[in-house]
């Protein structure tokens, strides 16, 4: 059961110690970032910084100028926080320690481009744009995104990648100083709030026979209650509720097949660019209409498209996650079971070994530990300790 460790760049440039840091926890791999969204990032061992902001969306990596020119948008460079190639400096330092090394790819997530292009962005019914979420069905985001799959997975020395944010992003953000608690949403009232009614949208509504018109008011009236008392309402039946079974399996038809197209093409873009053996890997979630990181996929579909998957399954999530997949994969699959290992983001690495065995009984075939740069020594301890335990299992 290979196990493999997710960093940043800047955990290991300008650290000599970080690479045999990270291959004495018992990792075989590590899934390395090439490009990534903003974030505000603790580095506690580091011997230059202790926090690094990245600003913006950027590729940690200089970008092909050529293979960008005849693109109406392209990525950002990384600004002071990962300088030059810093995803191929921090690669090759972590090869040499013994590490395989994997790129981690944020594609449908990027709140500059949705700033400084607004007609780039989900819109939601009531008009409000999401700056942070590209919308997956405008044709210019999505020759965007499988473009920029093909360039920041195949870096150098990678011998295999995962891509992050892999179809429709939505309401749910990590944002800076978020103020959109006062009202709870559950997970229907969230997918409402994550519709797209975009140009593009609105056409791929109204090609499946529905008025994008009368769609947008029966989203509004079908949250009108919600916004005085609130909806704690989950899973796909609670969205039916909502909106009527026939506009819900509208929505689901058209986000869906937008999203299956967006995979396909990214999933084929990098395999052209690789070549073979070169392993591809999405951040997903079995239930198809949620949004985000771990983007609502077909289990059957997207095992069919790519490699595997790498699932959430910190808090007891392991069989949620991992049951839909197991049943339609085949011994080549990859069912990735990710653990948040850092306590104060909600893991519990000392109870790594336990969850691991569980995962595995469950379909899993590797894990993946989360943040390895961001963990605290004794998180760090505690995993050393649970992979040791693990002996074979883990690998």
């Amino acid at each position: 059961m290979k196990t493999s460790a997710f960093l940043y760049p800047w955990d290991v440039v300008g650290d000599p110690d970080a690479p045999a840091r990270i291959a004495d926890l018992g990792v075989r791999q590590v899934t390395l970032a090439s490009a990534y969204h903003s974030t505000r990032a603790l580095t506690p061992r580091h011997p230059r910084h202790r926090v690094v902001t990245a600003e913006h969306a950027a590729v940690l990596y200089p970008m092909d100028d050529a293979r960008w020119a005849r693109h109406e948008l392209r990525p950002y460079p990384a600004g002071s926080w990962a300088p030059g190639d810093a995803y191929g400096e921090a690669a090759a330092a972590l090869a040499d320690a013994g590490l395989d090394v994997h790129s981690w790819v944020v594609l449908a997530h990027n709140s500059r481009l949705g700033a400084e292009r607004p007609d780039t962005s989900v819109v939601n019914a009531y008009g409000d744009r999401y700056p942070w979420a590209p919308c997956i069905a405008r044709p210019a985001v999505g020759a965007y995104l499988v473009e920029l799959a093909a360039e920041a997975a195949v870096r150098p020395g990678a011998s295999g990648t995962e891509l992050e944010s892999c179809g429709w992003y939505g309401l749910p953000h990590l944002h800076a100083h978020d103020k959109i608690a006062g009202v709870g949403l559950g997970d229907a009232a969230q997918y409402l709030m994550s519709l797209c009614f975009c140009a593009d949208c609105r056409e791929g509504y109204a090609g499946l026979g529905v008025p994008p018109g009368e769609l947008n008011a029966a989203v509004r009236r079908a949250l009108g209650p919600v916004w005085a008392t609130g909806s704690a309402e989950a899973g796909w039946s609670a969205v039916e509720k909502l909106l009527g079974v026939e506009l819900a399996a509208v929505t689901a038809e058209w986000r869906g097949s937008v999203a299956r197209t967006l995979q396909e093409r990214a999933v084929a873009a990098v395999r052209a660019a690789a070549g073979p053996g070169f392993q591809v890997l999405l951040h997903a979630d079995p239930a198809s209409y949620r949004v985000g990181a771990n983007a609502g996929v077909d289990p059957a579909h997207i095992l069919g498209v790519a490699d595997g998957v790498v699932l959430p399954c910190t808090g007891g999530a392991a069989e949620t996650m991992l049951r839909p997949f197991a049943g339609h994969a085949t011994e080549a699959s990859v069912l990735a079971a990710n653990f948040t290992v850092v306590t104060g983001m909600g893991g519990a690495p000392a109870a790594l070994a336990d969850d691991a065995a569980r995962a595995k009984a469950l379909g899993a075939t590797e894990l993946r530990l989360y943040h390895a740069g961001l963990a605290s020594d004794a998180d760090l301890k505690a995993v050393t300790k649970a992979l040791s335990d693990l002996g074979d299992l883990a690998g």
